[in-house]
C-alpha cells in the first residue's frame, strides 16, 4: 500500500510544513491554533470545530481563549530585556495581563529560568491557575540589576471557544484508526510542529488510497481538546480499532513506542514489529498514565487501543520545552524515518489476515509450481522461501500473518508477498 520511496522528499516536505507551523504562538485555545489549522487545511479537507467556553468536558470545562498581543520587561532606560516579539516563549504560556512598574526583587519571582541550561528559554504555562510571568534565559536573568522595571502583558482571557480539527478519511469499514497530535504547543519544533506536520502529510496521502479501513486524524489542545472530542463522539468510540498519539519526531534519537493501557493490542504488537526490524535504539515501553493524550483515550472509561509514538520520548532530550526545540533541531530524514516507520503499521493493519492451508496435510509441492525456481539461490530468494514455509505451516486459521512474523522472525512484508504468492497458487484461502 505504502512503499518507501520517496523518503528524501516526503521529509522535505514535512520540514516545510513545520517550518511555518512553527513562530506561532499557540495555547490551549485563541487564534494560534486557528491559524496553525488553517495552515494544515491547506492540505487536506480539515473540519474545524468550536466548543463554547463553559462547556463540561466530563470532569472538565472548555476554557475560556487567550489573547496575547505583546509582552515585555524594560529596564529604566526602556531597553526590552525580554521581548515576546522575538521568541514567544518569553511569556508564561496563557499569563494574566500586568502593566506595573516594580522592583527587581519583586519581578524575579515572576521570572522562569533554567540554571543548568543557562543560555536557553523554558517553555512554561499556567493553564489552571491564574498566574503571570516571563521566562528568559539564566545568563540574561544573572545580568539583571537591582532597580525598577517596566512590566507590560498585553493579554486578555475571554469567553470563546476551544477549538479543534479533524479529517476522516472514509475506508471500506466504519472501523477506525485513530491518529492524534496535539496542537497547543508554541514554537518548539519537535513538540510539536512535527507530529502535526507528519500527520497532515500522511492524511493527505492516504486520503489518495482505497482502504480497508477508516482513519481520523485529530489536531487538538493536550488534555481539554482529546477530551472535547470523546465528550461529543461518544457514539464513535466503539469504532475505534487502533491508534497512535504522534508527537516528537523530528529529532535522531529512539524511536519510541509506548504501549496501550492494553498492552496487546494489534497496535502494541504492530508497532513492536516494526520498531524490531527498524534497526537504531528502539525502545518499547510500558503504559504509564503520564504523557500527553493517550491517558485520555486509554482512561479506564474509554481504555482504547491507543498508544503514543516519538523518536526521543518526551522529557528525556535536553531540548525539550526549551528555546533550543526548534528547526535545527528537527530534520528532514528524521521526519521521513518516523513517517516511514508510521506508514509501515498501517500497511501491516490494511494487510493482516488470516490464511488456511487448502494441502493442510503434509508439505506442499512447491517445486512443481515453480515457486521455488522464482527465487533462485540468492539470499533474498531463501528467505522468501522461508516465507512460503512459514505461511503454509502457521496457515490454520488462527494464526494472521502478524502472528506468522512475529513468530517466525520475518518481516510482515516478506510473509504478506509469501502469502499473497501462495493465494493466487489457490495454496491458501482467508479464514471464513
Amino acid at each position: 500500500m505504502f512503499e518507501n520511496a520517496g523518503d528524501d522528499e516526503i521529509g522535505k516536505e514535512i520540514h516545510a510544513i513545520a517550518r511555518r507551523l512553527y513562530p506561532i504562538c499557540r495555547s490551549i485555545t485563541g487564534d494560534g491554533v486557528r491559524e496553525t489549522l488553517a495552515i494544515l487545511a491547506e492540505h487536506i479537507a480539515l473540519e474545524r470545530h468550536e466548543v463554547a467556553t463553559g462547556t463540561p468536558l466530563f470532569d472538565w470545562t472548555a476554557p475560556q481563549e487567550w489573547i496575547i498581543r505583546d509582552a515585555y520587561i524594560a529596564d529604566a532606560s526602556g531597553r526590552r530585556v525580554v521581548d515576546f516579539r522575538k521568541h514567544n516563549l518569553h511569556v508564561l504560556n496563557y499569563s494574566r495581563p500586568i502593566r506595573a512598574r516594580m522592583a527587581f526583587a519583586e519581578l524575579k519571582r515572576h521570572i522562569h529560568t533554567i540554571p543548568e541550561q543557562p543560555e536557553l528559554i523554558p517553555y512554561r504555562t499556567s493553564y489552571y491557575a491564574e498566574n503571570w510571568g516571563f521566562c528568559m534565559t539564566h545568563n540574561a536573568f544573572l545580568a539583571m540589576e537591582d532597580g525598577e522595571y517596566e512590566v507590560m502583558i498585553d493579554a486578555e482571557h475571554r469567553d470563546g471557544s476551544l477549538t479543534y480539527g479533524e479529517y476522516l478519511h472514509a475506508g471500506a469499514s466504519e472501523e477506525t484508526f485513530l491518529l492524534s497530535a496535539h496542537i497547543c504547543h508554541p514554537s518548539l519544533a519537535n513538540d510539536n510542529c512535527s507530529g502535526l506536520a507528519l500527520l497532515t502529510l500522511l492524511a493527505r496521502n492516504l486520503g489518495r488510497r482505497a482502504t480497508r479501513y477508516s482513519y481520523r486524524f485529530l489536531f487538538a489542545p493536550g488534555t481539554v481538546g482529546s477530551l472535547a472530542w470523546l465528550s461529543r463522539n461518544e457514539e464513535r468510540v466503539p469504532e475505534i480499532m487502533h491508534g497512535l498519539v504522534v508527537s516528537c519526531v523530528g529529532d535522531g534519537g529512539g524511536p519510541t513506542y509506548k504501549r496501550s493501557r492494553r498492552g496487546s493490542a494489534f497496535i502494541d504488537r504492530a508497532m513492536a514489529h516494526v520498531l524490531e526490524h527498524f534497526g537504531g535504539d528502539a525502545t518499547i515501553l510500558d503504559f504509564s498514565p503520564y504523557g500527553y493524550d493517550e491517558r485520555q483515550f486509554c482512561s479506564p472509561g474509554f481504555n482504547l487501543p491507543v498508544g503514543l509514538f516519538q523518536r526521543s520520548a518526551f522529557g528525556t532530550f535536553p531540548e525539550y520545552h526549551t528555546s533550543a526545540d526548534n528547526l535545527d533541531f528537527i530534520r528532514p530524514e528524521h521526519l521521513a524515518a518516523s513517517y516511514r516507520i508510521i506508514t509501515d503499521v498501517i500497511n501491516i493493519v490494511e494487510g493482516d489476515w488470516r490464511p488456511v492451508s487448502t494441502n493442510p496435510k503434509g508439505e506442499p509441492q512447491l517445486g512443481r509450481r515453480g515457486l521455488y525456481s522464482a527465487f533462485g539461490g540468492d539470499k533474498a530468494g531463501a528467505q522468501a522461501a522461508m516465507a512460503m514455509l512459514w505461511a503454509l505451516n502457521l496457515a490454520d486459521g488462527d494464526h494472521s500473518l502478524l502472528a506468522m512474523a512475529e513468530r517466525s522472525g520475518l518481516r510482515f512484508a516478506d510473509i504478506a508477498q509469501a502469502a499473497d504468492l501462495l493465494r493466487r497458487h489457490d495454496l491458501l484461502r482467508a479464514a471464513g
